[in-house]
């Protein structure tokens, strides 16, 4: 993709640059200017085929993140009036202007109650783009709520933030079921896993750096493949378009069930790190709302391995919309690496989950 796109290195070098600068910042001002140099490093990732859907799905984004980035401003500079300071890490934040700043984090996430805009940017930019806009750019703006929460003491705040993170968890499962378009119920997923990003982020950073990790293994295997195969919606399930369409599917049924948190998975060996945790620093009772939302996350899940399985009827299809271009497919050779790897991956959970149990011993 990039390689068609002209200067799309270039693009995707700012990107990347924007979520370091703001990672590494220490002042709000910089964090800003970090965070919109990502926004305008991404927008032309968006918009590069100049398809009606895409532009259209980059306005959406450009205005949600101008929204956040004005409330980012308006809150850092509140808090400088109050202490006459851009740090991130100070006592003294002004009551609103620390609200802002957390409102605007949350809508830069996609997460309660800002997640309205995420599906419908989603639903019709590439795979690529999906990737990117599911893990990368989810990076600077959870991570500075975890630095932030480290930096001052508001047990209403923090309590609401608990609650908005299960909140985003519940979305995330009951905004996925009866969806047919897989963009869309990815983007509801996504919803779901940064509301346990943000339970992470509240209890503690190791566990956010676990989740987060395994979380972008996992989305990087199922785009890739899902990218192979072309697959954009969930009917005529059991057809597919590659070279081996029973293994690519075996392969899609892992990622998903992964995804949800299925044991011994990896996707499981994450929640379970962010369970463990949670008991030893929280509350226990904090973590129900995010098991509610990933159990039917993981109720949709299973359903479409039903379909996948058992039903003749049904299988999936991945035609070609009227307005996008033929993808290029990858080699057979991509993709007789790329299964196997996934497998690996995925299966490596129950280890994963055995060495948390360890850690989480000798840490209690």
């Amino acid at each position: 993709m990039l390689s068609m796109m002209p200067f799309g290195f270039l693009f995707s070098f700012i990107t990347f640059l924007g979520s370091l600068l703001s990672l590494s910042s220490i002042h709000w001002l910089s964090i800003w200017v970090g965070l919109e140099i990502n926004m305008m490093g991404f927008i032309p990732l968006l918009i590069y085929r100049g398809l009606t859907m895409e532009t259209e799905s980059s306005i959406k984004y450009f205005i949600m993140q101008a929204l956040g980035s004005s409330m980012l401003m308006f809150g850092s500079l509140l808090s400088f009036n109050m202490s006459l300071s851009w740090e991130v890490y100070q006592q003294n934040m002004s009551i609103l202007g620390l609200t802002l700043i957390i409102l605007s984090l949350f809508l830069k996430l996609g997460a309660f109650p800002f997640h309205f805009w995420l599906p419908e940017v989603m639903m019709n930019i590439s795979w690529l783009n999906c990737l990117i806009l599911t893990t990368w750019q989810k990076l600077a703006p959870v991570f500075l709520l975890t630095a932030m929460t480290q930096s001052w003491n508001y047990p209403s705040i923090i309590s609401t933030l608990f609650i908005m993170a299960g909140m985003s968890s519940l979305i995330g499962g009951l905004g996925g079921i009866n969806q047919t378009q897989i963009r869309t119920l990815l983007a509801y997923s996504s919803i779901g896993h940064v509301g346990w990003m943000a339970f992470c982020a509240l209890t503690s950073e190791s566990a956010l750096k676990i989740y987060f990790l395994i979380y972008a293994l996992i989305s990087i295997c199922l785009f890739a493949n899902l990218w192979i195969s072309d697959t954009k919606s969930f009917r005529h399930i059991g057809t597919l378009k590659s070279e081996n369409p029973k293994m690519n599917q075996l392969t899609l049924i892992f990622i998903l069930l992964s995804l949800g948190g299925m044991p011994p998975l990896l996707g499981f060996a994450a929640k379970w790190t962010a369970i463990s945790f949670s008991c030893v620093i929280s509350s226990p009772a904090l973590i129900f709302p995010l098991l509610l939302g990933s159990l039917m996350s993981l109720f949709y899940y299973l359903t479409l391995l039903f379909s996948m399985t058992f039903s003749s009827s049904m299988t999936l299809i991945s035609t070609n919309s009227l307005n996008q271009p033929n993808p290029i497919n990858p080699p057979l050779s991509m993709y007789t690496l790329l299964t196997p790897t996934i497998f690996i991956i995925n299966f490596a959970g129950a280890f994963l989950v055995l060495a948390t149990m360890s850690l989480s011993t000798d840490f209690l």
